[in-house]
């Protein structure tokens, strides 16, 4: 009788450690995933060109305008924090509604770094210049494709001067590299919220300024 018992303890462990193994197992591949869906979008400054990088390949390269010398755009590691469809444009007492003439264009996704972002622009012809106030623009048929390609906690890398990294995903030779300094975001900048309910667009609520109408996002450039 003992040794029976013994047998089926022996038995009921092995099974338990073949079960853990499989936990073990299939948890394994689940972190694996994660860590490769992740997405990075890529600015070089230099270049004027922003790329997004989903499972470790460039899925697709687009021209923007980046910040001019006298506002030049902030350079770092951030992430994409709000996001908003159809933005109106409020700075002091001048408000542009959505449509053709709003200096934000169609859609906003607000960077971890206050007051910046990646937007459109009523100015086409700034794309692929050094032209805005440091935010990154894009042309109104890119930008509404990237805006559904990207969520927020999205990671975007801002690189002011060409690396290898960046060499060798838009071209191009490479510099040395230079220490740049990260442009802050000045005082005066333009307050804007979405036209949209808030339920709309709920990864876009974390802003602390809510209005009733929608939600009160970081500053436009």
């Amino acid at each position: 009788m003992k040794g029976l018992r013994l047998g089926v303890l022996a038995t009921v462990t092995g099974a338990a450690v073949v079960l853990a193994a499989q936990a073990v197992g299939q948890q394994a591949p689940a972190k694996a995933d994660a860590q490769e869906a992740q997405r990075v979008i890529l600015v070089s400054l230099e270049d004027r060109k922003l790329a997004l990088v989903d499972h470790g390949q460039v899925k697709k390269i687009y021209a923007v305008a980046v910040g001019k010398p006298s506002t030049p755009s902030p350079v770092g590691a951030f992430t994409i924090e709000r996001r908003a469809k159809n933005p109106t444009y409020r700075h002091g007492d001048k408000t542009v509604l959505p449509g053709p003439g709003n200096p934000v264009g169609t859609r906003w996704m607000g960077l971890s770094i206050r007051g910046y972002g990646i937007h459109g622009t009523n100015e086409p012809n700034s794309i692929g210049k050094a032209a805005s106030h440091g935010c990154i623009r894009m042309a109104k048929a890119d930008l509404e494709e990237f805006y559904e390609m990207v969520a927020v906690g999205d990671k975007v890398e801002l690189v002011g001067q060409r690396n290898a990294e960046t060499a060798s995903v838009f071209g191009g030779e490479q510099n040395p590299a230079a220490p740049v300094k990260t442009q802050a975001a000045p005082a005066e900048l333009a307050a804007v919220k979405t036209a949209e309910p808030a339920t709309s667009e709920p990864n876009a609520v974390n802003d602390p300024l809510r209005l009733a109408a929608g939600v009160a996002l970081a500053a436009m450039r």
